[in-house]
C-alpha cells in the first residue's frame, strides 16, 4: 500500500506560494520589458517620421507635431487662412496674425525683423515643377511689436541679460493683386540682426537658418493635417506621374502587395515540393545538391545583382527568341528572380523530415503515388511550416527594396 502524501507545513504553503508568485512574476516581467522594447522602437519610428527634420542630431522625444496645443493652434490658423481647419491654406478673406518672440541681448538695438513671403513651391521632385499660385503674389505682410520685457538666456555656459520683444506679424489677402486666387500654403521667413534669438511663436519653425538668424516657416497656416502630418501627406502629393497627374502612391501599394502575393504562392508550392523532394525520394545527386543549396544561403544577394540584372536584361536568355524582350522595369521580373529562395526549401526539407514515414506508408498501401501522397497527405500536414513560411516570405518580399 502507497505512502499517503506528506501534507505541508503553513510555513512550507507561504514559501511553496511566494515561489509561484515570484516566478509568474519573472515571466510576466520579462514579456513587459520586451513589449516595451518593441514600443519603444515604434514609438521612435513613429515620431521621427513627424518631424520636419528626420535626421536632426541630437534626437528629441518630444516634437512639436504631438504637442494639442499646437493641434489646437494650426486648426485655428488653417480655418483664417483658408477656412479650412484640416488642410489649411490662404484664399481669399484671409487675415492671418502671427506671433513670435525673440531674445535681444543688452546693449542691441531692437528691430522689428524682415518679413518675406516666400515664393516657395508645396514640396519638392515632380510637384516642383507644377504650375501653383503662390501666396506672396496676393500677400500683404505688416509686423509690428506688441511687448517688451527684461528676460535671460543661457548660452555657452554664461547667463546673457538683455531683453524679450514680442511682434505680431499681420499677412492680409489683397483682392486687387488676386481676386479669386488661392495658395496651397503661406510660407514666411524672418530675418533679424545677428545675435537675436527666437523664444517662441505661434507654431514653432520648420528651419532656423543662417546661424539663426532667418526662421523659416512653410505654412504658417498649415491646418491640423498639414502640420501634424504634413510628410505623409506628402507622400501623396509629391508622388505622381507627370503625363497623368495622377497620384503614383495606391500604384506603388498595389504592385508591392501583387509582387508579394504572388512571392508568397510560388515559394509555397516550389519550396513545399523542392523540400518534400529532398526529404523523402531518392534519386541520383541529392546530397550533392542539397549540399549547393546550403552554400547557397551562405551568398549575399547583392553578389548576385549584377549577373541577376543581366539575365533579367536578355529575358533569360530567350531574347533572341522574343525580339527586344525585356523583364526590367516589370514587376515580374522581379517576381522571377526571386521566385523561391533557397532558405524556404531548406525550412520545409527540415519540416518534412519530422513527419513520420508510416504516414506516407500508409497511402501507399492504399494504391497512392508520390504527387497524391504529397498533396493529399503531407502538404496538408505541413500547415505550421507553411504558416510561418508564409509570414516570412510576405515580409521580405515587401521589404525588398534593394
Amino acid at each position: 500500500m502507497a505512502d499517503a502524501p506528506a501534507t505541508l507545513t503553513p510555513a512550507q504553503s507561504r514559501r511553496l506560494a511566494r515561489y509561484r508568485w515570484a516566478r509568474v512574476g519573472w515571466v510576466y516581467g520579462s514579456l513587459l520589458v520586451v513589449g516595451l522594447l518593441f514600443i519603444g522602437v515604434f514609438y521612435v519610428a513613429f515620431i521621427t517620421s513627424l518631424k520636419t527634420n528626420p535626421l536632426e542630431w541630437p534626437f528629441r522625444f518630444s516634437v512639436a507635431q504631438l504637442n494639442p496645443r499646437y493641434w489646437v493652434t494650426s486648426a485655428r490658423l488653417g480655418r483664417i487662412g483658408n477656412d479650412d481647419a484640416w488642410m489649411g491654406g490662404f484664399a481669399e478673406g484671409a487675415d492671418v496674425r502671427f506671433e513670435v518672440t525673440y531674445f535681444v541681448p543688452a546693449g542691441m538695438e531692437v528691430s522689428p525683423p524682415q518679413v518675406t513671403i516666400s515664393r516657395r513651391n508645396p514640396g519638392s521632385r515632380l510637384v516642383a515643377l507644377v504650375p501653383s499660385e503662390f501666396a506672396a503674389d496676393f500677400a500683404v505682410s505688416n509686423i509690428r511689436e506688441t511687448a517688451r520685457r527684461p528676460g535671460s538666456r543661457q548660452q555657452g555656459g554664461e547667463l546673457l541679460n538683455g531683453q524679450l520683444v514680442s511682434y505680431e506679424l499681420e499677412v492680409r489677402y489683397d483682392p486687387s493683386l488676386g481676386q479669386g486666387r488661392r495658395a496651397a500654403r503661406l510660407p514666411v521667413d524672418l530675418l533679424t540682426p545677428r545675435g537675436y534669438r527666437l523664444v517662441d511663436a505661434t507654431l514653432p519653425p520648420d528651419r532656423i537658418e543662417r546661424r539663426g538668424r532667418v526662421a523659416s516657416w512653410d505654412a504658417i497656416t498649415p491646418g491640423f493635417l498639414g502640420f501634424t502630418f504634413k510628410n505623409y501627406l506628402r507622400v501623396f502629393h509629391e508622388s505622381f506621374d507627370a503625363t497623368s497627374g495622377q497620384s503614383l502612391f495606391w500604384r506603388w501599394t498595389i504592385n508591392s502587395f501583387f509582387i508579394a502575393l504572388v512571392k508568397v504562392l510560388t515559394t509555397l508550392l516550389f519550396a513545399s515540393m523542392a523540400g518534400y523532394a529532398l526529404a523523402r525520394l531518392t534519386f541520383p545527386g541529392r546530397r550533392f545538391l542539397f549540399l549547393f543549396l546550403l552554400f547557397s544561403m551562405m551568398v549575399p544577394a547583392q553578389v548576385t545583382f549584377i549577373s541577376n540584372y543581366l539575365v533579367l536584361r536578355d529575358a533569360i536568355g530567350l531574347r533572341w527568341l522574343f525580339k527586344n524582350a525585356s523583364l526590367l522595369n516589370n514587376p515580374w521580373g522581379v517576381i522571377i528572380s526571386g521566385m523561391v529562395g533557397a532558405g524556404a526549401v531548406f525550412i520545409m526539407k527540415q519540416f518534412f523530415e519530422s513527419i513520420s514515414r508510416e504516414v506516407e506508408e500508409a497511402a501507399r498501401i492504399d494504391g497512392a503515388n508520390p504527387l497524391q501522397t504529397f498533396f493529399r497527405v503531407v502538404f496538408p500536414m505541413a500547415t505550421p511550416a507553411l504558416g510561418a513560411l508564409t509570414i516570412l516570405t510576405f515580409q521580405g518580399a515587401w521589404n525588398d527594396f534593394f
